[in-house]
């Protein structure tokens, strides 16, 4: 899949921007506030209907300004336009794919493949297991629409059997009981599909993020991704473990008011050499690690999907060694169509550029091509 071209209107710093892209990779360059992150902000929205960078859309307007549009062009076996248009006056957004409105960010979700790495990307493997759980939902609910429909369907779950419980704590009405015991067989049957999909996804996985780190370190550092479920008390027969550990703690569930168990409390363990990367490994493993991620989130979104995802790298090189960086921008040639933005394109003589490549030099709001 390739992004030919892009349209932003009062997006962020950008006014009226019109820009073109080349098939293979596309430098953005400029200083800070020219709006570089911006435009990749702008490419992950079309992709997936969400900001990359904030909660609330209206944070995105240009100031001044009472809405914002992007407008993209992507190729594939067909040609596809995506146009994503939001009001400040009425705080909606709405989203149009070749000119019919979509209502349901579900039906874009893996349309347009698209892989961000960020310096945010630190949180996955020294944040909190939320943040490991977004990123291994967004993989896969980009790779797997029946994956992304049972999240939803779970998460719609959780807050009906919250407010039940709630009202369990507050007034202990009996007929409460069986209401709580009809989405207790829902979550835990939708749960065990997506733990069990969680599980596939990490078995597979764990062969691109292998691959993916050694292009970058070519060192006898073996990478592993390992799934804890359940509160570390998942075994084989998932849906009967699920179904126990909820039976005995239901009291405390109903005094919490809170759903202790479930895929929503689920952690991932990332580890080199057998060594737990969060509590014991370097920056520089860490930051390793991450990028390994996202190449192997490429690759395999790749090999499922069936087409090339767009590769966003915003600001990546300043943060890395000169070796790892060097390794890294080799590495770039083995995917389809990439967008980095650089501070200086004089400072990264170690950057591999043929002549499909090109620079997108943005000036004061002036762009230029190179």
């Amino acid at each position: 899949m390739i992004l030919t071209s892009i349209h932003l209107k009062n997006f962020r710093s950008h006014k009226n921007t019109n820009l073109d892209f080349s098939d293979e990779l596309n430098y953005i360059v400029g200083g800070n506030g020219q709006g570089k992150t911006s435009i990749l902000e702008a490419i992950y929205y079309l992709c997936t209907t969400k900001n990359s960078n904030s909660k609330s859309d209206s944070e995105v307007v240009k100031f001044n300004e009472e809405e914002f549009e992007i407008e993209g062009e992507f190729k594939n076996l067909t040609q596809n336009t995506a146009r994503i248009f939001y009001s400040l006056k009425e705080n909606k957004k709405y989203y149009f794919q070749n000119g019919k409105q979509i209502s349901r960010s579900a039906d874009i979700i893996g349309k347009f493949p698209v892989v961000l790495l960020t310096p945010t990307d630190h949180s996955i493997t020294q944040g909190s297991p939320s943040d490991r759980r977004k990123f291994v939902d967004s993989v896969i609910s980009q790779a797997s629409e029946t994956y992304l429909n049972f999240l939803l369907d779970y998460n719609k779950t959780l807050r009906q059997r919250s407010t039940i419980l709630n009202l369990l704590r507050e007034t202990q009405r009996r007929e409460l009981f069986g209401e709580l015991d009809a989405w207790t067989q829902k979550l835990v049957r939708t749960g065990t599909e997506i733990i069990k999909r969680r599980k596939v996804f990490i078995e597979e996985f764990n062969s691109f993020i292998k691959e993916s780190y050694k292009l970058i370190m070519e060192e006898d550092e073996v990478p592993e991704i390992l799934y804890f479920f359940l509160n570390g008390y998942g075994g084989n027969e998932i849906e009967k473990d699920f179904e126990v550990l909820i039976s005995e703690r239901i009291d405390e569930e109903i005094r919490r008011a809170s759903n202790l168990f479930g895929p929503h409390r689920d952690d991932f363990i990332f580890k080199i050499n057998d060594i737990t990367l969060k509590d014991f490994g370097s920056q520089g493993q860490h930051k390793t690690f991450q990028t390994a991620l996202r190449f192997a989130q490429y690759f395999y979104l790749k090999e499922k999907i069936g087409r090339q995802p767009l590769f966003l790298l915003d600001d990546v090189f300043g943060e890395l060694d000169t070796k790892r960086s060097i390794k890294i921008s080799e590495y770039l040639k083995n995917v389809g169509q990439a967008f980095i933005t650089l501070t200086d394109f004089t400072n990264y003589n170690f950057l591999k550029k043929n002549d499909k490549d090109r620079r997108i030099i943005l000036n004061n709001g002036e762009i230029s091509y190179a």
